[in-house]
């Protein structure tokens, strides 16, 4: 039997939906089933009851987030081998209501929040369309670009800003018409924050020492 289509990433729009993958469990059951699973192996793999592994998976499967692969005779019982729809999930801001970030509400185009409020309204937004697209059976055109840029110094940063944003705003002027019979509308966003460079357990290490740092200073006044 094949197996089902599985998408690289799926994108969560409905606030039960996401309650119900938040669960540390399911998250858990969610990773280990990119590939095909049964209960019994899962449970194995995550040091669970069956029966605990079982419950999840039918919570699981009931929202949307789970594909029936086959069914194995076993013993006395069926085995049900399921996978998971998507290699990965993400959260629609949308689903955090009031708690999103409204890009109308930053004022600085080099504010982090302004970056994040507009990455949201993005996934909003590709979200939408993606699903719209589906239901019509054709594809989403986007484009994607992405590159990490090493600068030497703070005034190099500044001046690649500067001339990207010139760049940016040339070519707008040059292919941008409002008048266009027919024409189709795109959004494009361009960010840039620094690159993550140390693991969770080493940022908070500096933390707590940059916080010892600073009440010592503090002592010392």
């Amino acid at each position: 039997m094949g197996l089902p289509a599985q998408a690289n990433i799926e994108v969560i729009d409905d606030a039960s939906r996401a309650e119900i993958a938040l669960h540390p469990i399911r998250r858990q059951i969610l990773a280990e089933l990119e590939l095909p699973e049964s209960a019994s192996s899962l449970a194995r793999k995550l040091g669970l009851s069956r029966q605990k592994v079982n419950y999840h998976l039918r919570e699981l499967e009931r929202s949307g987030f789970l594909h029936l692969v086959e069914e194995r005779p076993r013993r006395n019982c069926i085995e049900r081998i399921v996978q998971a729809t998507a290699r990965s999930y993400i959260i629609n801001p949308e689903v955090l209501g009031v708690l999103g970030d409204d890009p109308g509400e930053a004022r600085s185009r080099f504010s982090a929040s302004y970056l994040i409020a507009s990455a949201a309204k993005m996934i909003r937004d590709v979200a939408t369309l993606k699903r719209r697209a589906a239901s019509v059976g054709k594809k989403l055109a986007t484009l994607t670009m992405q590159s990490d840029v090493t600068f030497a110094s703070a005034k190099d940063r500044y001046l690649f800003t500067e001339e990207l944003t010139n760049e940016f705003a040339r070519l707008i002027a040059k292919y941008h018409d409002e008048s266009a019979a027919g024409g189709r509308t795109y959004r494009f966003l361009l960010g840039a924050h620094p690159v993550i460079t140390k693991s969770e357990e080493e940022a908070r290490a500096e933390e707590a020492e940059s916080g010892v740092k600073h009440k010592e200073r503090q002592d010392d006044q």
